[in-house]
């Protein structure tokens, strides 16, 4: 089960911390990524990091803007968000992800709403 907070109102400008809670999953094991989808849009990829090694990958649209981040003990993916714009406004999920037996095991969260007023 994945679990999202920390979405809100924020003036551009602004920064929001974005925490996706895991449970009864072995978190270490999965690649985890956070995805956003704007209302009339198709959802997209924002930033992921790898279960162990930590490597990461962002969006063009948020490099130098955003950092991901994970605590394998706490079980708690992170989306530091910095310097937002309007066009970041969005509902943002956590993904979790591994491959078993040569699929893809996906685990998403409900996700949580972020607004950036101008």
């Amino acid at each position: 089960q994945l679990v999202e907070s920390g979405g809100g109102l924020v003036q551009a400008g602004g920064s929001l911390r974005l925490s996706c809670a895991a449970s009864r999953i072995s978190f270490s094991d999965y690649a985890m990524s956070w995805y956003r989808q704007a209302l009339g849009k198709e959802r997209e990829l924002v930033a992921s990091i790898a279960g162990t090694v930590g490597s990461t990958n962002y969006a063009d649209s948020v490099k130098g803007r955003f950092t991901v981040s994970r605590d394998n003990v706490e079980n708690t993916l992170y989306l530091q968000m910095n310097s937002l714009k309007p066009e970041d406004t969005a509902v943002y999920y956590c993904r979790a992800r591994r491959i078993i037996l040569s699929k893809f095991a996906d685990y998403w969260g409900q996700g949580t709403q972020v607004t950036v007023s101008s």
